[in-house]
């Protein structure tokens, strides 16, 4: 026992980009039993499931379920259309992206990279550079990440398109959407994406678990022509089964199902298009307040123009230590926990101490991004941090206007 007080005694807020907060919608229904994995309902419905995904991602193409988190999905979407010793151009502008080409290469892949720096736009002359010098066209993929948590950009997809359409390179187009599908605007049929890919830790309101590649037909040809691919990460089977089993190359998530069911169920009553809307707006409160904040202090977003600002995730800085002393103390006083900084590497930035992020995706509501501003300023206060007012007010006068 403490004589100090601490006000974190409640339901914490991991305001974290992910895992994301769950409903108690999907924990209940999470709380299943085990079913017949051969017949019965669990057999209907992940059918069901297959198409109210692809509603979420907009697509009438395919779709393939599988058990892992985002790692997984990367190698499983390079297993599918490219072999050892293809060439792969990467766009990167954050840590993951960077990932993203760390596990091409270790597949055997030969990667080049162009790297616009953290947080900051695609450079499109660059790319455009490499793959028109690609006159054999024997890059297979442009991959890029639409938002990067580490930096919290949110990269514009239909202007890689348009740019290989431009040069008319055939390379297919790799989407990793793990940050931004359910919480962000992607069209990925009107967009002309080959292949995305998501987990269900963030804005699909899901615990960690569950990955989803969604490909075209371009790529399923790609697939149809690869001499070997990996049983386990092969789409083939997964997206045209033809028999239950097939679609998780074995037992199938049983649990996991049920609380996806109930997540799509969420997403669908109220419309994909109301939840960018309300992750837009949710973010613009979150922007409005930290302007406030940096005017009488060091705090600023890292993504300078808002058009280019995630509505899912936003990252920040404040003066090394301040960063750390302000996710520790909200942690440890109000059960309000904040995300890392990710801005250590590749980059090498040594001001770890400096950057923290807030979470914004998924199963998030108003007054729950209030409180997480709330919680904030509360620990600028406490830790002596310089701040300017007006930062709650400024959220609120955001939240208000909303129609």
């Amino acid at each position: 026992m403490t004589d100090i007080l601490s006000l974190a005694t409640g339901v914490p807020y991991l305001a974290i980009p992910g895992p994301s907060v769950v409903p108690d919608q999907v924990l209940r229904a999470m709380h299943h039993h085990s079913s017949n994995i051969y017949e019965g309902p669990l057999v209907d419905m992940v059918p069901t499931l297959v198409q109210d995904l692809k509603r979420v991602a907009r697509t009438n193409q395919n779709a393939a379920i599988y058990i892992c988190n985002g790692h997984g999905l990367w190698e499983a979407s390079l297993e599918n259309v490219t072999s050892v010793g293809d060439r792969v151009l990467v766009a990167c502008n954050g840590r993951f992206a960077v990932g993203w080409a760390e596990t091409a290469r270790k597949l055997g892949l030969v990667v080049e990279e162009v790297d616009s720096g953290m947080a900051t736009p695609w450079n499109m002359d660059r790319l455009r550079a490499a793959l028109v010098a690609d006159k054999a066209h024997e890059i297979k993929a442009l991959m890029a990440v639409h938002v990067d948590t580490s930096g919290s950009i949110r990269n514009d997809v239909p202007s890689l398109r348009a740019l290989l359409d431009d040069v008319g390179h055939p390379a297919l187009l790799m989407m990793d959407c793990i940050a931004s599908m359910g919480c962000e605007t992607f069209e990925m049929d009107a967009w002309g994406v080959d292949v995305a890919i998501t987990a269900s830790q963030k804005g699909l309101m899901m615990p960690p678990g569950l990955g989803f590649v969604f490909f075209s037909e371009k790529a399923a040809e790609r697939r149809r022509a690869q001499e070997r691919v990996s049983p386990y990460w092969d789409w083939s089977a997964r997206s045209n089964p033809d028999v239950f089993y097939q679609y998780f190359c074995g037992t199938a998530p049983v649990q996991q199902l049920y609380g996806l069911r109930a997540a799509l169920d969420m997403i669908h009553d109220e419309g994909i298009e109301r939840v960018w809307k309300r992750h837009a707006v949710l973010a613009r409160s979150i922007w409005a307040a930290v302007d406030a904040w940096g005017q009488g202090g060091p705090m600023r977003l890292d993504v300078v123009d808002p058009a280019q600002r995630s509505h899912a995730v936003t990252s920040l800085r404040l003066d090394a230590p301040d960063g750390t002393r302000l996710r520790k103390w909200c942690e440890a006083n109000l059960g309000l926990t904040l995300g890392i900084g990710l801005r250590a590497t590749p980059w090498g930035d040594p001001e770890w101490d400096a950057h923290f992020r807030f979470g914004h995706m998924g199963y998030v509501n108003g007054h729950m991004i209030l409180g997480l501003l709330g919680g904030v300023e509360t620990g600028l206060t406490a830790c002596d941090i310089a701040h300017g007012p007006g930062a709650i007010e400024a959220a609120a006068q955001v939240l208000a206007q909303t129609q």
